[in-house]
């Protein structure tokens, strides 16, 4: 028995009003507008408006309207956050313990030649902001990598007027800090719209290859640096030693000499005194000098006589002095 496929009903479509097609369609529409006129700029970020792809305007954090329907376009441009760019290592993982990882490129980019005709592998990062949200889009092509070209030749050229030592050690602070300093104004002169915040020397070492002879370079050099140090030490021990010394048999000289002169001086007022006295009377001046010679040896003659003569005749001895002066 064959099936009657004509007479199974069709479904019939509702119908629909054309004013509700209509409203659809205009609120449709409507939404569209809307949804293409509104945009949000974050609190980190400018907006850059471009109508037909002419620059117009700047908008800064906030709610904003433009026009929809693709007549102007918004670029988001983040302003206030911290931006980075790595040489020689490139950051696989952040966290506590980041991982890193080196390939060619990276090799390319950190081994460069010093000033002294040394090679060192460097890495570095620089940090940077975007001040200047039109110059930075539209100034400039590829603003990223031409910065990341600038950063790369800096600091090429400032460590290759460094001496090696200089760059591994002590004035690596330094050479970031000027290698920071020409960036920036290399920046200012290209118009790009970028100001550096920091450049900072992660690590600096000899390659791989000549490492072991650099190391026992380094060392003969810290054995002499030490010698010369304890050999200066040892300088201004003794030097300042004997430059006290010298000064003490100085003044000791000096003033023995002193001593002297006014030990002279004073002989001579004394006896231009009793010269003075004696020539006014010279004979009772004689007399007076001779009494009193007398009066300072008498009295040690006496006592040695009588140490002598065991105490014998003491009385007539004692008296003799007295007897003298009258």
């Amino acid at each position: 028995m064959a099936y009657d496929f004509q007479s199974i009903p069709r479904p019939e479509w509702p119908k629909i009003p054309p004013k509700v097609v209509k409203g659809v369609l205009l609120g449709l529409a409507l939404i569209t507008l809307l949804w293409g006129s509104f945009y949000q700029v974050s609190p980190e970020e400018m907006g850059v408006i471009l109508r037909l792809g002419k620059f117009v305007r700047s908008t800064e954090p906030g709610l904003h309207m433009k026009l929809p329907l693709g007549i102007e376009r918004l670029t988001r441009v983040p302003v206030q956050r911290q931006l980075k760019q790595e040489f020689g290592f490139r950051t696989v993982r952040a966290g506590i313990n980041s991982e890193y990882a080196t390939t060619a490129e990276t090799k390319g980019e950190s081994v460069m030649l010093t000033g002294d005709l040394n090679v060192v592998d460097a890495e570095w990062i620089v940090q940077y902001k975007i001040k200047d949200p039109y110059l930075f889009l539209f100034k400039m092509r590829e603003a990223e990598a031409t910065f990341r070209d600038m950063t790369e030749a800096i600091v090429r050229r400032v460590v290759g007027d460094s001496a090696v030592d200089e760059v591994i050690t002590v004035g690596r602070t330094r050479i970031a800090d000027e290698a920071k300093s020409l960036l920036q104004q290399l920046c200012d002169a290209y118009e790009i719209g970028i100001e550096v915040n920091q450049l900072i020397f992660q690590d600096v070492n000899p390659p791989e290859t000549v490492k072991p002879s650099f190391n026992d370079v380094n060392e003969a050099l810290q054995e002499k640096e030490k010698k010369i140090n304890e050999s200066w030490a040892e300088y201004n021990q003794v030097i300042p030693r004997a430059a006290g010394e010298a000064e003490q048999v100085l003044r000791g000289a000096e003033g023995y000499a002193t001593e002297r002169v006014n030990n002279a001086a004073g002989d001579a007022s004394r006896f231009s005194a009793v010269y003075r006295e004696y020539a006014k009377a010279p004979a009772v001046t004689r007399k007076r000098l001779y009494l009193e010679a007398l009066n300072d040896i008498l009295p040690k003659i006496t006592k040695k006589i009588v140490v002598d003569q065991n105490q014998r005749n003491v009385l007539p001895l004692l008296n003799l002095g007295e007897e003298v002066k009258k």
